[in-house]
C-alpha cells in the first residue's frame, strides 16, 4: 500500500481495476477458444479514433483466447461515394434498387477501402487479420433477391442477393491459425457474379454457419428500447417470443429488424448468446462479454 501511495496511485482506483478483472476472468475462462461474431457497422465507422477503439477491443478478445469473426457495413461511406459519383439512389417498393454503377462502388468502398482499412487497423494493433471478400477469397454465397407486389409481381432488385451458404470451413481454420478473418457483405452467386448482401443478415448468417458462441451486433441505440426517445427503457435481456412479439407490434422497427431477425436465425443454429449494443459507447463490447450486468440487450432462446 505504502509503495501504491510513493508511486502516486490512488489505492482505491487501483483496488477496482483489480476487482474488474476479477469480474472478467470468469467469462474469460468460459469463452476461452470459442468463437465470437462481431457486426461492426454504425456511428462508431464515422471517425477513425472510434473505429480504432473498437478494434483494440476485439484485439483484446483474441489475446485473451476467444476467436472473433468480424463482419462489417459501411453504408454512410457508401452513401457518400454514390453522392461524390453523381449516383441518385433508387427503390423498388421500399427496397434499395442495385445497378452496375452502384455494385461497383459497393464493391470498391466496402472490400477495396473499409475491408482494408480494418485489416491493417488490427494488424498495427497486434493482430493477424484478413480480409475476405468478393476481390479476394470469398466466403459468402448467394443467389439474386426479388420482392414480391400484393398481386403476386415479382419486382427485380438488381444485384441484391439472399445468403445461401457460408463457407465455415475456411472461417474456423482462419480462426485456429489465431487470424482474424474480417468480411465485406459482398457475395458471390453460382455463376460467379458478385451481390451486395445486407450487413446485418450477413453477420447473422456467418454466427449461425460455424456456429459461434456469440453474435454481437453493433447499434447506434442502447440496445432494444421500449420507447426509442428513452435511453433508459432499454431491455437487458429478451427472449425469441419477445423479440417476435416486438416485432411484430412495431417495438422493433426499421432497421432493427434485420439485426434482430441476425440474432433470432443465430440462436436458431445454436448460437449460444446474441448481443445488441451501442457501438458509440466506449468500450462496450468488453463490458457486454466480460462484466455480469452488460451494456445492451442479449437475447436468449427462452427466458431461464
Amino acid at each position: 500500500m505504502i509503495r501504491l501511495w510513493a508511486w502516486g496511485v490512488d489505492v482505491q482506483e487501483a483496488t477496482n481495476k483489480a476487482a474488474t478483472l476479477i469480474e472478467a476472468l470468469d467469462y474469460i475462462r468460459q469463452y476461452h477458444g470459442r468463437i465470437v461474431v462481431v457486426k461492426l457497422g454504425g456511428s462508431v465507422m464515422d471517425t477513425p479514433e472510434a473505429e480504432r477503439s473498437l478494434l483494440q477491443d476485439v484485439v483484446f478478445l483474441h489475446y485473451v483466447g476467444m476467436k472473433p469473426v468480424l463482419v462489417h457495413g459501411g453504408g454512410k461511406e457508401i452513401s457518400a461515394a454514390m453522392d461524390e459519383a453523381g449516383l441518385e439512389p433508387h427503390f423498388v417498393n421500399g427496397l434499395r434498387y442495385t445497378d452496375d454503377k452502384t455494385l461497383n462502388i459497393v464493391e470498391q468502398v466496402l472490400c477495396g477501402r473499409i475491408n482494408r482499412r480494418i485489416v491493417e487497423t488490427l494488424a498495427a494493433l497486434g493482430a493477424e487479420a484478413i480480409g475476405l471478400h468478393s476481390l479476394s477469397t470469398c466466403v459468402l454465397f448467394a443467389e439474386r433477391m426479388y420482392d414480391e407486389t400484393d398481386d403476386g409481381r415479382r419486382l427485380d432488385l438488381g444485384f441484391v442477393g439472399r445468403l445461401t451458404s457460408v463457407n465455415a470451413k475456411v472461417l474456423r481454420l482462419l480462426c485456429e491459425a489465431d487470424t482474424i478473418p474480417v468480411l465485406a457483405p459482398v457475395a458471390r452467386d453460382p455463376a460467379g457474379g458478385k451481390l451486395n448482401i445486407n450487413g446485418d443478415t450477413a453477420a447473422g448468417a456467418v454466427a449461425a454457419a460455424l456456429p459461434a458462441e456469440k453474435l454481437v451486433m453493433m447499434s447506434d441505440t442502447h440496445g432494444i428500447r421500449a420507447d426509442l426517445s428513452d435511453e433508459e427503457s432499454f431491455y437487458s435481456s429478451l427472449d425469441r417470443k419477445r423479440i417476435q412479439a416486438f416485432m411484430a407490434d412495431g417495438v422493433i422497427a426499421k432497421g432493427m429488424v434485420p439485426k434482430a431477425q441476425a440474432c433470432l436465425q443465430a440462436l436458431d443454429a445454436g448460437v449460444g448468446k446474441a448481443h445488441i449494443i451501442d457501438g458509440r459507447k466506449p468500450h462496450s463490447l468488453l463490458l457486454e462479454i466480460f462484466s455480469h450486468h452488460g451494456v445492451g440487450t442479449e437475447i436468449v432462446v427462452n427466458d431461464g
